[in-house]
């Protein structure tokens, strides 16, 4: 299933239901504070992105970005190669 992340609280939302459906408790999820995940669940705007990214990954949820292929050049001047065709092929698994 794909969401579209408009903000903070959308991903936010995402993350409370994964847990809960998981039965997992906020504090069961060791690599955050209990206060920190609350805030991220409750769509504060100044979370820590990294950190969201961590209990993202933490709860099984993928965050994919979008990006127009016209912006190709301006990535690989950016972004290893290598990183870039393994987003790639995540990227095709993903609409298969």
């Amino acid at each position: 299933m794909q969401i579209p992340v408009t903000s903070v609280a959308a991903v936010g939302a995402a993350i409370r239901a994964a847990r809960k459906a998981g039965g997992v408790r906020q504090d069961d999820i060791a690599i955050v504070s209990h206060m920190f995940l609350r805030d991220l669940e409750q769509g504060k705007e100044t979370v820590q992105f990294g950190r969201a990214l961590k209990v993202l990954n933490e709860l099984g949820i993928r965050l994919v970005m979008d990006v127009p292929d016209s912006l190709a050049p301006a990535l690989q001047d950016h972004i290893p190669l290598a990183q870039l065709a393994a987003m790639s092929r995540v990227s095709k698994k993903a609409s298969e």
